[in-house]
Formats: structure tokens, C-alpha cells, sequence
């Protein structure tokens, strides 16, 4: 273990805060939307948004949504795990320099642990929000899975980013030869 990980909090996992902050924001807009919504009501915010309550037992597009059951506890299983391998990933991170990195795997811990709490409570995940225009309909979502995408694109950006750092020290390093 490196000198800088063994200090607390000089790693990666002092993002957690975001993840428990998505966490947080995540269950508590669900819980508004039960308590105000029966199932399918739908409120028209503006021409292309509204909010709908629905349940969702699958996953991203609803994917194995009627697969009978089992889903419920692969997505709990799978939900777990990458959290885990995320969490273990910020803890490597160094404190310092590879903050957009970690709030990348913080957002997508936060989500995954989000919609992992509303599979054990209920055997579902509460998606709210509808992006549609005309007769077209985008899968409804909800915060979790906002924290998700948006940690996703992040780690995306990053990718390329580090593929440019690479490749621009390489080239620095043949001028300087």
C-alpha cells in the first residue's frame, strides 16, 4: 500500500460523499413521486418532459423487465458487485489529480447503490422522468440512472482524455530525443 492511500481520506474514496448525496437525492424524489402518484399518472411539465410514476423490474430500456422474477436478484447481485469493484477502484485513486475520475465512479456507485435500494424495497426501481416528443417515448429514468450516465460519460471523456495525455508525452518525448 502506498504512503498516500494509508492516510484516510487520501484516496479516491473521499468522494463517496457524491455517492451518498446521489443516494439521498435519489430516494427522496422516489418517495415524493410514490406519495403524490399513482402508477402511471403522468404530469406534462413542458411539450417534451413530463413526470410519470412507473416501476420498472428490468434494467437500462427495461431490458429482462418481464423475465418472470429472477432479474430482481441479478440486477441486486450485479448492482452490488460493481459498486464493489468501483469502490475498490476509488480506494487506488490517488487523493490528488484524478478528481474527475472519481467523481465518475462516485456518481456511478451513488446510482447503482440508488436503484439497488428500490430493488430490495420493492422489487422494482421508480423511473419518473419522460423525455418524449409527439408519439415517441424515451425510457423513463430517475436520478440513479441519471448519476449513472452522466458518471459513464464522464469516465468516457476521461478515456480520451488520458489517450491524449499519452500520446502527447510520447510525442514530447521523441522531440526531446
Amino acid at each position: 500500500m502506498s504512503q498516500t492511500n494509508a492516510i484516510p481520506g487520501a484516496s479516491g474514496l473521499r468522494w463517496l460523499w457524491l455517492s451518498v448525496t446521489i443516494v439521498v437525492l435519489d430516494q427522496w424524489t422516489k418517495t415524493l413521486i410514490v406519495a403524490h402518484f399513482a402508477l402511471y399518472e403522468r404530469l406534462e411539465m413542458w411539450p417534451v418532459l413530463s413526470i410519470t410514476r412507473l416501476h420498472n423490474t428490468g434494467a437500462a430500456f427495461s431490458f429482462l423487465s418481464d423475465a418472470g422474477g429472477w432479474q430482481r436478484w441479478f440486477f441486486v447481485v450485479l448492482g452490488l458487485a460493481v459498486s464493489g469493484l468501483v469502490t475498490v477502484w476509488l480506494r487506488r485513486l490517488p487523493a490528488r489529480g484524478r478528481s474527475w475520475l472519481a467523481a465518475a465512479l462516485a456518481m456511478i456507485v451513488g446510482g447503482a447503490v440508488g436503484n439497488i435500494i428500490d430493488r430490495l424495497l420493492h422489487g422494482y426501481v421508480v423511473d419518473f422522468i419522460s423525455v418524449h416528443y409527439d408519439r415517441w417515448f424515451f425510457p423513463a429514468f430517475n436520478v440513479a440512472d441519471s448519476a449513472i450516465t452522466i458518471g459513464a460519460v464522464m469516465l468516457l471523456i476521461e478515456s480520451f482524455m488520458s489517450d491524449d495525455d499519452t500520446l502527447r508525452s510520447r510525442r514530447e518525448k521523441k522531440v526531446e530525443s
